[in-house]
Order: C-alpha cells, then structure tokens, then sequence
C-alpha cells in the first residue's frame, strides 16, 4: 500500500517584534507629520512680553502702522507685501471683546500671499494684534493673520510665518526703545555736566568726578574687544571725554572732541528715523550739510538732535565731521 501525501496548510508566521516596532513607528510618524501639517495653519502667536503694558503697546502701534506685512509677499522678487493701512478694526476678525488693546493692519487687493493654506486669487491681507497687560511687568501679546478672497470669500489662515516675523520687528522696536531710554539718561547726565563746566568756567576737557568714563575705558575693563569703527567714535554724548594725549593742547583736545560729537549730513541728504532700523518711521529728511549733534552710539545707526532739538537716528555712514 502506498501512503498518500498529506498537503500541509500554510501557517501564516507572526513578523519578528522589531520589524512591528519598526513599521509602528514608521505609521506614527507619517499620522504626526499629517496632523502637524494641519495644526501648523491658524495657530497664531501668543507670547508673555517680560516688559510693562505701554512699552508693549507702543511698540505694537509703532508695527502696525508701519504700512508692510513681513513674513509673506506676492511675487518672488517681493520681501514683504507693501501698502498696508493701519485699522481699529476689522471685518474678518470680529468685534475683540475680552480686556486689552487690539490693532490691525490690512492691505486689500492681494494677490495669493505666500504662506496662507491653499491661497488663491485677489483678497484682503489682515493682522491683528492684541495686547493684555499681565501685571506690572509683562504683558501677553497675541498676533494672527488670516487671507479673505474677494470672490468665494473662501478665509486662508497662516502657518505661522507672518506672525513671528511681525513679532521679530515689534522685538526690535522693544529692544530699540529700552536702548534709547538708556543711552538718553546717560546723555542728559552727560549735557547736565557740560552745563556745569559752563558755569564755573572750566574748559570741556576738565574732568568732573561724575563724568561718565569712554567707552574705550569701559571696554577694556570688561574685557571686551571693540571694533575699528567703534573707537572712532567711542564718546557716547556730549560731555564724555576719551583718553587725552599729554602732549595735546586744551584747544586740540577741545577740537577732537569737537570731531567726535559734531557732524554733518552728507549729500544727498538722509532720513532722521524714529528708531534704528530701516523700516522705522521717517520723522523728516535732513539735507546735506544740516549739522547735527551725536548723542547715542550704536554699532550701524547714531542718535542725533538737530538744532531744532528735534531727536532721531541716522545712518553712520551718512554723517561725517563738521569740516
């Protein structure tokens, strides 16, 4: 008798633990990467500012009023979308009803703005900032931007990229801000004395015990290396005074000083801005050869008062010394 040949059924084998640890983790990535990819439009920005309420306020109406739009454009060739108008309100967000101040900035007749979810057409371009005061010492700044087409009225939100670029200007207007208050109790201090040598009839080189000391001084107890172009103009305001050669004569040192502080427009003139960065607004245009007084020092920008006791800020390199 011949045995028949028995057909073993096929027994489908369990995956080794690492190749399922694997493919589970390799699902949950691409399930995280999708729901990243949808939460990542429409969040917005909200912030604790470590600074008082006002500070905070000014800056933000400073931003919205400045008539650009960061973070977005409509053309590669574009930075920002310009000719955006400062708002109290605005349609596509609502009426604001919890505490704070809130601001807008809109530009209509845009034309699909980068960085909006699925954006297409002519619409309007809409930002709003609200400001809450948190205590004395910080506030809570929430920034959103949304795109509206004209048409389908079809609302586009954004990932994100406008807001933290609006953010990144309104920083630097903060940070502007608490430069000048500083340097502008320094150089009031600083004027107070030259007032003080005038009275008694003291030359400006004379010294006073209070008299801030250079900023050459300054950088080499602290150990820090200055650059070429700061030392050429390390006095800060008027009434500091830099190391003075013993050979100098009061007259040379008085016109050395004189150099320092001093200057004048170049041609073909420049801006007066109110802080110092470019996108700050432009308070009037100097023309060449107004003369000026330096009373702040920033690495590109220098703080002047005209003779009109007007303040603001000029590029370094569209100054020079009085002749």
């Amino acid at each position: 008798m011949t045995r028949g040949t028995r057909e073993v059924p096929h027994v489908r084998r369990p995956l080794p633990a690492r190749l399922v640890a694997v493919l589970l983790l390799a699902m949950a990535s691409v399930a995280g990467a999708r729901e990243k990819d949808v939460l990542a439009y429409g969040e917005g920005l909200i912030i604790n500012v470590p600074l008082p309420f006002e500070e905070v306020v000014k800056a933000v109406e400073d931003v919205a009023a400045n008539g650009i739009i960061q973070g977005t454009k409509e053309y590669n060739k574009d930075e920002y979308v310009k000719g955006a108008t400062g708002e109290v309100s605005s349609p596509i967000f609502g009426p604001w009803k919890d505490t704070g101040k809130t601001f807008y900035k809109v530009r209509k007749q845009v034309l699909s703005p980068w960085n909006f979810k699925d954006s297409s057409d002519i619409g309007t371009l809409a930002v709003r900032y609200v400001v809450q005061p948190q205590g004395e010492k910080n506030t809570l700044l929430q920034i959103n931007a949304l795109f509206v087409e004209d048409n389908r009225h079809r609302i586009h939100q954004s990932n994100g990229s406008v807001e933290s670029s609006e953010y990144k200007d309104i920083q630097d207007h903060l940070a502007a801000a608490e430069l000048l208050k500083k340097e502008t109790a320094e150089a009031l201090k600083a004027k107070e004395e030259h007032q003080q040598k005038k009275n008694f009839g003291l030359s400006n080189d004379t010294e006073l015990l209070s008299t801030p000391r250079g900023l050459g001084e300054s950088s080499s107890r602290e150990g820090d290396s200055a650059s070429s172009e700061a030392m050429d103009s390390a006095p800060v305001s008027m009434g500091q005074t830099s190391s003075a050669d013993p050979h100098e004569t009061p007259e040379q040192h008085l016109a050395a000083l004189r150099q320092l502080v001093e200057k004048v427009v170049k041609k073909p003139g420049a801006p007066l801005k109110s802080a110092p960065f470019h996108s700050a607004n432009t308070l009037k245009s100097l023309g060449p050869g107004t003369e000026v007084m330096v009373v702040i020092v920033s690495p590109y920008w220098l703080g002047v008062e005209t003779h009109e006791g007007e303040h603001g800020w000029v590029k370094r390199d569209q100054l020079e010394p009085v002749p």
